[in-house]
C-alpha cells in the first residue's frame, strides 16, 4: 500500500484530498484509492492493450447508485491515460446528451475529450498535433519546404481514405481548417474546428469555404467518430476510452425516444464488434434495473442478448473478461480499508503526520465507518462519498490544524439533509433518522 501512495506526487495527493473533501471523486490518483477493483486489472489492462493494436472494446458497468460506478471509470481512465489514450465522460441525459441523437454525444465527446498532456478540451491540440505528425512524415519521405503542403495534403488523403468513404465532409473540414491556417484566418480555423467537434450553427461563410454545409446529424457522427479514432492514432494516441455514464436514465424518458436510444445503443455496440471503430474502448454505466427492467435493456430483445452475462453464481466468480462486470459494492472492512489509505495519502502532506495517524487509527476509522454507514440507514454500500467527505473535512484536517484536537472526545458524527445527495436522504429516511442527528463515536 505505502508503495502506491509514493507514486502519486504532491500535488497529485493535494488534488485528491481537495475533492474528497468537497465530497466529490478525484480526476486523478484513484489507483492509491481502487479498494477491490484489484480482481478486474487484468482483464482490463489486456483489453487496453488489445484497443491499443486497432481492436475495439465494448464494456458495461453494472452497479447501484453510490456503488463506485463513476469512480471505476475514471480509475480505467487513469489506466487508459498512462497508454497515451484519449478519453471523454459524457453523461446521458434526455435534453443535453439523448443517446437516440448520436451527434450530441459526438459533441459532448469532443468537448470532454482529454489526453494526459490535455484536459478538456483537447480536441483542438489532437487536431493540430496530426497536422504536424503530417508534415514530420512528409519531410522524412523527402518532401520539400517548397512541396511541403502538397505532400502533407496527399497524406491526408491517404490516411482518410476509408473515413471519406463514409464521412466525406470530416476529411473536407480537416483540409479546409489547415488552409485557414496556413492562411492565418483563425476566425475561420475555430468555426472549422467547432463544426468538426460537432457544434451546430457554424458561420456559413467558414463552412464554404472548406466546401461542406449543413450540420452533423445522427448517422454523420458514426463517420465522425471513425474519422477521429484515425485522427487520434496517427496523432499517437493509440485508443480513444468513451463513458457512456448514467444510462439507466434512458428508463425516464418517452416511450419513442427510449426505444429509439436502446436502439441507438444496440447499433453503437453492433459496429464496435464488426470492427467500424478500431481503436475505441466504448463502456456504459448503469443500475441494475435498466439490465435486468422492463424499462430498460429488457424492452429491446436483441440489446438485452447482447448485454446478457451469467450473475448466478457467487460473486467472488465473476468473469472479469464478461460484456457486463458487477462492481463489488463496499463493506465495513473494506471501507475501512479506504479509509486507511485516504489517511495515510492524507498524512504524507502534513506536518502533524505522526498524530494523524495515532489518533485516526484504523480502530477510529472502522467506527466512523459504522457510524456514517449506520446514519445511511446501514447501507454500506452508498457510505463511501460521504465517509471520506466527513473523515477529510471533519476529522484529518482537524487534527491537522489543532495540536490538542482529539475526535473522540471533540467530534460527533451529524448528518444534514443539505450535504446529502438524493440517494443518501433516501437511505437515511428509510433507517428512520431525522435531519441532523449526532452520533457518538
Amino acid at each position: 500500500m505505502r508503495e502506491v501512495h509514493d507514486t502519486l506526487s504532491p500535488e497529485r495527493r493535494r488534488q485528491l484530498i481537495d475533492a474528497l473533501r468537497r465530497g466529490a471523486v478525484p480526476e486523478t490518483g484513484l489507483g492509491a484509492l481502487a479498494v477491490g477493483l484489484g480482481r478486474f486489472e487484468t482483464a482490463v489492462d489486456a483489453e487496453l492493450d488489445s484497443v491499443a493494436t486497432g481492436s475495439a472494446v465494448f464494456k458495461a458497468i453494472r452497479g447501484e447508485y453510490g456503488s463506485g460506478k463513476t469512480f471505476f471509470t475514471r480509475w480505467l481512465a487513469e489506466r487508459a491515460k498512462q497508454r497515451n489514450f484519449a478519453v471523454a465522460e459524457v453523461q446521458v441525459s434526455e435534453n443535453e446528451t439523448p443517446l437516440h441523437r448520436l451527434e450530441t454525444v459526438y459533441r459532448r465527446l469532443t468537448e470532454r475529450l482529454a489526453t494526459a498532456s490535455f484536459q478538456p478540451s483537447a480536441f483542438r491540440p489532437v487536431i493540430d498535433a496530426w497536422f504536424y505528425a503530417l508534415e514530420e512524415d512528409a519531410l522524412a519521405a523527402g518532401a520539400t519546404d517548397e512541396g511541403l503542403g502538397e505532400a502533407a495534403e496527399g497524406l491526408l488523403a491517404t490516411r482518410l481514405a476509408e473515413v471519406s468513404r463514409t464521412a466525406p465532409m470530416f476529411a473536407a473540414a480537416l483540409r479546409g481548417y489547415r488552409r485557414a491556417q496556413e492562411a492565418e484566418n483563425e476566425a475561420t480555423a475555430e468555426s472549422l474546428i467547432a463544426w468538426l467537434g460537432g457544434q451546430p450553427h457554424v458561420a456559413a461563410s467558414a463552412r464554404r469555404s472548406a466546401g461542406v454545409r449543413g450540420d452533423l446529424d445522427h448517422f454523420g457522427a458514426l463517420g465522425f467518430l471513425q474519422g477521429l479514432l484515425t485522427v487520434l492514432r496517427d496523432s499517437g494516441h493509440p485508443g480513444l476510452l468513451l463513458v457512456l455514464d448514467e444510462v439507466e436514465t434512458l428508463q425516464r424518458v418517452r416511450s419513442d425516444a427510449r426505444d429509439k436510444a436502446l436502439n441507438a445503443l444496440r447499433q453503437l455496440i453492433d459496429e464496435v464488434h464488426a470492427g467500424r471503430f478500431p481503436g475505441l474502448y466504448l463502456l456504459i454505466t448503469g443500475t441494475p434495473a435498466f439490465y435486468d427492467g422492463a424499462q430498460g435493456a429488457q424492452r429491446l430483445p436483441p440489446l438485452a442478448q447482447r448485454l446478457a452475462t451469467d450473475f448466478t453464481t457467487d460473486a467472488r466468480f465473476d468473469n472479469p473478461r464478461a460484456v457486463q462486470l458487477r462492481l463489488p459494492g463496499f463493506t465495513v472492512e473494506s471501507l475501512t480499508e479506504l479509509g486507511g489509505r485516504v489517511r495515510d495519502i492524507y498524512a504524507r502532506e502534513s506536518s502533524a503526520a505522526d498524530r494523524i495517524q495515532t489518533v485516526a487509527d484504523d480502530a477510529y476509522i472502522e467506527e466512523l465507518a459504522r457510524a456514517v454507514a449506520g446514519g445511511l440507514g446501514g447501507k454500506v454500500g452508498i457510505a463511501p462519498r460521504l465517509f471520506l467527505k466527513k473523515l477529510v473535512s471533519d476529522v484529518l484536517d482537524r487534527v491537522d490544524q489543532f495540536p490538542d484536537f482529539d475526535p473522540h472526545r471533540h467530534y460527533a458524527l451529524t448528518l444534514n439533509t443539505a450535504e446529502l445527495t438524493e440517494v443518501e436522504r433516501n437511505a437515511a429516511a428509510e433507517g428512520d433518522r431525522a435531519d441532523d442527528i449526532p452520533l457518538d463515536l
